[in-house]
């Protein structure tokens, strides 16, 4: 009996190591998620304030839930520097594994995309996508210098001052720097990420394969799921094994004020918000009252200036902006013979050209937008304001100031009264009670000078020598 108390005791001390070695084994391995998926889509969406808010969402309710991974559907054109800062940042930061996932065939993930592609623990691409072209672009389309490309020496000891401009080398140089980090940081090929941006180059899901930018191409959603399962990304000091295969995936979409924001940050939207509201406020100085237009001028305003506070916008462009519309408004007050408006109309260019703080062509007003609506403001502006001046300035037609100037006939002679000489007169066929310092004759013309209730006061008018005789 003693002996296989002692043999128990014995077995039971070999399944607790058993047990603790496992756990050890398991905790040095990492965990393994499995259960739920979440996805989030930026389908043929430009990186945006909104972009980045919706994604910080996504990831914190992926969080909540308990993911065991989320899944970005990429799809972009690039956008704006700092929101796609943002972004990298939320993912770099998360606490759950993020796979990008270039999607749908067709798509793309160029300039911005790369960067937040290259952020992520697992990259994925569905075939007939392609990735890369980071280089900054400024304003009209034009690439920025690139900083494996400085002038020969004869070019350089003709130019008496640098082409290069310092501050467009700086936006370059730390692009790639910050694309070889990332490249770096996730163990993908550095050299291809850098070349992206100097280099402008762009390869297609099977070529970025094949030169470790990224780990996986699937054709669908439930492959990329086998694809990604056992596979291990490492969180800060953790290596997490996934379990993707059977999960269960959840979709976050943007809800409507999201949507709205994204198209409110849309500098072309932003603008023409501007601009309605210009118009409208114009048209309700142009009516009497407070109506329709100066309610959608005020609401125009407000959208336009709430566009404008998510975007990087150059104070500079706005004040530029708002000079040209002073112009327009100047033109009706001040004969310029039209320098004024074409004046105008250069700030207003001008100054849409340069609303935007980025590089980004993308997140740039629109010539194409610009333009027409610089003409257009400048004659609706010049028309209505002209008009509203006119008719500051017209006549009275209606009231006792409408009598004041007119012309009316003593019906008979006036009679004096408490040193005042009364009478009555007849004005648009209408009999009138009046009042007069001199002396009116029957039949004669007077001027009427004020009006008392219904008591003309009138003035005799000066007789010529002709008519006198």
């Amino acid at each position: 009996m003693e002996a296989l108390l002692k043999t128990t005791a014995q077995r039971m001390r070999i399944i607790a190591a058993c047990v603790l070695c496992a756990c050890v084994v398991h905790s040095a391995r990492g965990e393994n998620t499995s259960g739920v998926v979440v996805r989030a889509a930026l389908q043929d969406e430009v990186i945006s304030p909104a972009a980045a808010r919706f994604i910080q969402r996504a990831l914190r309710e992926a969080h909540d839930q308990g993911a065991a991974c989320f899944i970005l559907e990429l799809d972009t054109p690039g956008g704006l520097m700092i929101s796609t800062h943002q972004i990298v940042q939320h993912i770099t930061g998360s606490r759950i594994p993020v796979v990008v996932y270039v999607t749908p065939s067709g798509g793309r993930a160029t300039s911005a995309g790369v960067f937040i592609t290259l952020a992520s623990h697992v990259a994925a691409m569905t075939p007939g996508t392609r990735i890369g072209a980071a280089h900054p672009v400024q304003v009209g389309g034009q690439g920025l210098p690139l900083p494996s490309e400085p002038p020969d020496d004869e070019e350089q000891e003709n130019q008496d001052e640098p082409d290069v401009d310092i501050t467009e080398q700086k936006i370059v140089h730390d692009a790639v720097a910050w694309a070889r980090a990332l490249a770096q940081m996730r163990n993908r090929n550095a050299e291809w990420a850098v070349s992206t941006v100097e280099e402008n180059v762009s390869s297609t899901a099977d070529e970025a394969l094949e030169i470790g930018a990224i780990e996986i191409v699937a054709e669908n959603l439930d492959r990329l799921l086998a694809d990604l399962d056992g596979t291990e990304v490492r969180i800060d000091d953790q290596v997490i094994q996934l379990a993707t295969e059977d999960a269960q995936v959840r979709s976050i979409e943007m809800w409507w004020g999201e949507e709205i924001l994204a198209v409110l940050s849309n500098p072309n939207i932003a603008l023409l918000l501007l601009m309605v509201g210009f118009y409208g406020i114009l048209f309700e100085l142009y009516s009497p009252g407070w109506g329709v237009g100066g309610t959608l001028g005020v609401l125009g305003l407000i959208a336009g200036f709430y566009g404008l506070a998510v975007l990087p916008i150059n104070y500079a462009g706005l004040l530029l902006i708002f000079m040209g519309l002073g112009l327009f408004v100047a033109e009706a007050f001040i004969t310029s013979f039209g320098v004024l408006t074409i004046s105008g109309i250069v700030c207003l260019i001008l100054g849409g050209v340069m609303l935007v703080d980025t590089p980004e062509e993308l997140m740039q007003v629109s010539l194409g937008v610009l333009i027409p609506v610089a003409a257009a403001t400048a004659v609706i502006t010049v028309f209505l304001v002209t008009n509203v001046v006119k008719g500051m300035r017209s006549q009275v037609q209606t009231g006792s100031e409408a009598l004041v100037g007119k012309s009316a006939v003593a019906v008979r002679d006036f009679a004096k009264d408490n040193g005042l000489y009364k009478g009555t007169v007849r004005l648009r066929g209408e009999l009138w009670t009046a009042n007069s310092d001199r002396a009116v004759a029957a039949g004669s013309t007077v001027t009427i000078t004020s009006q008392s209730g219904l008591t003309l006061k009138v003035s005799p008018q000066q007789q010529t020598d002709t008519e006198t005789s």
